[in-house]
């Protein structure tokens, strides 16, 4: 059975809900996890437009513009980033050593977060969501 991400959620969300806001779902999840979390989110900002927010979207943190670009989440031993089939897909041979499915890149908590990965793998999926926008008809 796969975890969701509100499975892994402290005594603060258990039997209460969504979170409301991404700080909402940090103070609800364990320190360890939080800490890994709170970087990746700043990374993320890094990388995304400035514009974009934050947002809760499957009872996940998420940043959007215009659309949401990223998720991420906390799991028992590993934080997640949601980038996308379309972006795996683009850097499978740099993901070989993470384990990932079809749009989502699994960061063991018990190493380094790839501060300079994860930078680019959401500015792909800026770039990524941007050409599609150009392309769509309006």
């Amino acid at each position: 059975m796969k975890k969701t991400a509100t499975t892994e959620l402290g005594p603060e969300m258990q039997g209460n809900g969504i979170p409301n806001t991404v700080d909402e779902y940090l103070a609800s999840v364990p320190e360890h996890a939080r800490s890994v979390l709170v970087k990746m989110r700043a990374v993320i900002r890094s990388a995304v437009p400035p514009e974009a927010v934050e947002t809760i979207s499957y009872r996940m943190p998420a940043f959007k513009h215009k659309k949401v670009l990223v998720w991420f989440a906390a799991f028992s031993n590993h934080c997640s980033l949601f980038p996308t089939a379309g972006v795996i897909a683009a850097f499978k041979d740099e993901l070989m050593s993470f384990s990932t499915s079809k749009g989502t890149v699994h960061f063991p908590m018990d190493k380094p977060l790839p501060v300079a990965l994860i930078r680019k793998l959401v500015k792909e999926r800026v770039k990524q969501s941007e050409t599609r926008a150009r392309r769509s008809p309006q």
